[in-house]
């Protein structure tokens, strides 16, 4: 039997330290990774609140660490390099999802205590509650959306939110605009907002268009999905389980479904 995905190729538009985890995924299911890093993530211009946070969070003023994206702990990581610490202290951790607290796991060497049903902002905020949290490290990005900090403020949690990494638009990998003119391309994968509103840029800027050919889209939850909407792409795919492994599940499901269920 054929793997459904089997010699599509599947386009990887997330940051070049994040790419690799997906590429293994993908190939595991038979298809062909395309890279196009569409974000980098760097420290904030002035990195004295992120600082001071991570020092009060080891010393002991918070009882949760929040961490909402796998990009967080990778800035987390590098902020605790650059200051010659080690994650300690006498807090419990709250991932978002599994791939953050997977990452949390390899590059912070914690295990998370608290992680969502539901991998969404609000989910996160309303177990935060029920776990009785009132003073919380919200270390995010720049651009994120308040839904939790508010969530939480709202219900009367002392919460201490920082910028811990900006997000800015990447260069590199293949030459996507010449793939998706000759019609090499399945489908394009996007993993966050910033993801699709980069990936616009690029593709403008170095091709003057937004022409994806016969290339379906697929983003990871609805959030995704919604920014990509307003961006102008028809999103074809979106998965009920809001990671890596279900985003390739559901664009399997998507290909299964156009061969009328035959897979070999």
């Amino acid at each position: 039997m054929t793997l459904p995905l089997h010699g599509k190729t599947i386009v990887n538009t997330r940051a070049i330290h994040q790419a690799a985890d997906f590429d293994v995924l993908i190939r595991e299911r038979g298809a062909i990774p395309v890279s196009f890093p569409c974000l980098a993530i760097v420290p904030p211009d002035d990195t004295t609140e992120w600082d001071a946070a991570i020092q009060q969070l080891i010393a002991g003023a918070f009882d949760w660490l929040v961490l909402t994206s796998a990009n967080t702990v990778y800035s987390l990581s590098q902020r605790l390099k650059a200051l010659e610490l080690s994650l300690r202290g006498n807090f419990k951790t709250a991932a978002i999802g599994p791939s953050t607290a997977d990452a949390a796991r390899t590059q912070l060497g914690i295990e998370v205590d608290l992680m969502p049903d539901e991998y969404i902002a609000e989910a996160l905020a309303e177990t935060l509650l029920r776990q009785g949290a009132q003073r919380v490290f919200l270390p995010e990005s720049a651009i994120a959306r308040p839904a939790l900090k508010d969530a939480l403020v709202e219900a009367g949690v002392a919460v201490v939110a920082v910028d811990a990494y900006q997000t800015v638009c990447a260069s590199g990998g293949m030459d996507l605009p010449a793939m998706l003119n000759r019609a090499e391309i399945d489908a394009i994968t996007f993993t966050s907002s910033s993801t699709v509103d980069c990936f616009i840029e690029r593709l403008r800027t170095e091709n003057n268009s937004l022409t994806l050919g016969a290339a379906v889209i697929a983003c990871i939850g609805p959030k995704t999905a919604q920014t990509a909407i307003d961006r102008g792409l028809q999103v074809v795919i979106v998965p009920q389980d809001y990671t890596l492994s279900g985003l390739l599940d559901a664009i399997e499901n998507y290909y299964v479904k156009d061969l009328g269920g035959q897979t070999s």
